[in-house]
């Protein structure tokens, strides 16, 4: 009878899964944290108008919103 005991083998896959598991979570975390969400708003905003949703006084009108937005965000991590 085995038990509860753990061959070397089954520390070594199980290791392996946590480092994967870790590295997965890492590789998310570090993609997101890059860029202003401002600017990822600005690139659906550009979609947006490229696929004709919404008119061109309504683009500039957010484009406007969205810059001042990233300008007031800036100027506050400065300080």
């Amino acid at each position: 009878m085995m038990g509860w005991a753990v061959e070397p083998v089954g520390w070594l896959w199980m290791a392996i899964w946590i480092v994967a598991l870790l590295a997965m979570v890492w590789l998310v975390v570090r993609g997101t944290g890059n860029r202003p969400p401002a600017e990822d708003a600005l690139a659906i905003l550009r979609a947006r108008f490229a696929r004709g949703e919404i008119t061109e006084d309504e683009y500039q009108r957010a484009r406007t919103t969205l810059l001042a937005d990233l300008n007031h965000q800036l100027t506050s991590n400065d300080r």
